[in-house]
């Protein structure tokens, strides 16, 4: 069994895995080396030798337990038809949503226009570099994804005033949603996710009052459904304000936490074994300084079972040299 499903399924203290949010990206000069010739991101995602390549980058240079796969929440919506475009230096940009053809759209449709995705799964899964590590997949939750659909952009700061001015669209949309997601995951698993992570991109947006409908409710359905093929489920609603009562009422197995929450707190009140909480930039400041920050989190957590992330995606701008030095020092604490 890998380390993250040791400290995720029989609760193990003793050890303390980690894996990295975006461990492949731009911060990597071998991966700067495939984009230049890759300008559409899109199709760099749907390029199963490449993404597959990429996903393997980080494992080849740091001794990371797990892979995630290159790949983005944002292949749901290309894969229900909604344009999807990522623009330099502003992020995705997505076109407007044709109810009518995305009511209409079946499963096989679907899965044929992101079938590469699986196929770099499967390829990841089955490469000697993953033996004895975990192989995970992932999505978008459906409220972080409803926000790119509408907004079709991401919001930044604050959500459109007239976000929810049309109920019908919302509910139509989080319906089919949950649909797709469950296919997406299913086919993940099918072809080697031992793990799947939901990310909340923009649960912190959100109102109190709101949270039953577009938050717990939708993401418990798809935690439930994962759970019911035998996979661990990790989910991260960034931004959150209210970790303990998510846990207790969407039951993730891991709870990944973002760096502006207070790691005490979390390791007094949550029973579940947290990931993450680490802030990114403290990788782009010297080595005492990362030294100082992840011991932070390792002592906090010692008697807990965690898993060491950060608490958001690493930055570009990070030397590739003070990753190593992070990951050399969480296998050695």
């Amino acid at each position: 069994m890998s380390l993250i499903r040791e400290v995720i399924i029989n609760k193990k203290t003793n050890i303390k895995p980690i894996w990295i949010m975006r461990q492949a990206g731009r911060y990597l000069p071998e991966f700067r080396e495939i984009r230049k010739n890759n300008q559409d991101f899109i199709k760099l995602c749907l390029n199963q030798k490449l993404s597959s390549e990429i996903t393997l980058q980080p494992l080849k240079r740091f001794e990371l337990d797990a892979a995630i796969i290159f790949s983005d929440i944002l292949m749901l919506p290309y894969g229900l038809k909604q344009k999807v475009e990522f623009k330099k230096n502003f992020g995705p940009i997505l076109g407007d949503i044709n109810l009518s053809e995305i009511s209409k759209l079946d499963e096989i449709d679907f899965v044929e226009r992101i079938y590469p995705v699986y196929k770099a799964i499967s390829l990841v899964k089955n490469n000697p570099i993953t033996k004895n590590k975990s192989t995970i997949g992932f999505v978008g939750a459906p409220w972080t994804l409803l926000v790119y659909m509408i907004n079709k952009q991401s919001p930044k700061i604050k959500l459109k005033d007239d976000f929810f001015k049309d109920d019908f669209l919302i509910n139509r949309i989080l319906v089919i949603l949950e649909k797709f997601l469950k296919i997406h995951i299913k086919n993940q698993i099918d072809n080697g996710a031992e793990i799947i992570q939901i990310f909340d991109s923009w649960a912190g947006l959100l109102d109190e009052k709101h949270l039953p409908n577009y938050i717990y409710i939708p993401t418990l359905s798809l935690v439930e459904y994962i759970k019911s093929l035998n996979i661990p489920v990790i989910c991260f609603p960034r931004g959150i304000k209210n970790y303990n009562e998510y846990c207790n009422l969407v039951k993730p197995d891991v709870i990944c936490i973002d760096y502006e929450v207070n790691p005490l707190e979390i390791s007094k009140n949550i029973k579940i074994p947290v990931q993450g909480g680490m802030d990114p930039k403290v990788l782009l400041s010297e080595k005492e300084n990362i030294k100082k920050e992840a011991k932070k989190y390792l002592d906090i957590f010692k008697d807990h079972p965690y898993i060491f992330n950060l608490g958001h995606g690493v930055l570009p701008e990070t030397d590739p040299n003070m990753m190593d030095y992070l990951v050399k020092m969480v296998k050695d604490y």
